[in-house]
């Protein structure tokens, strides 16, 4: 892999809580716990341990991240500040933060970079 873009944001994904139980076993094959972050520019996020995220809540927030890079605003769906959303996962349990750090780099539609 050859990364030549530099991203406009930064994401960080917290494990916040549950919303059944205390713990993940019977409730998470990933098995998501309190605590867990995961970091992420455009690829799919990984944590401390080089694990990837569940796969089922990446399909859930890969088109929240994509309204980011768009200039939208995470108030208006719910979040609690313009780059910054908590999110349950799709089987019902794992409580997520999902926030955008901006990077102050060009946007990839128009940075011209071919120009």
């Amino acid at each position: 892999m050859k990364k030549w873009y530099a991203e406009e944001y930064e994401w960080k994904i917290e494990v916040i809580g549950f919303l059944r139980g205390s713990r993940t076993e019977r409730y998470c094959r990933n098995g998501e716990e309190v605590g867990d972050v995961y970091t992420c520019t455009y690829g799919c996020p990984v944590n401390a341990q080089g694990q990837g995220i569940c796969p089922k809540a990446m399909v859930m927030m890969f088109p929240i991240m994509e309204a980011v890079r768009s200039g939208g605003d995470l108030e208006n769906i719910g979040g609690s500040s313009r780059y910054s959303k908590d999110l349950v996962c799709p089987d019902g349990n794992v409580i997520f933060r999902l926030t955008a750090k901006k990077l102050g780099n060009q946007n990839f539609f128009k940075g011209k970079f071919f120009d």
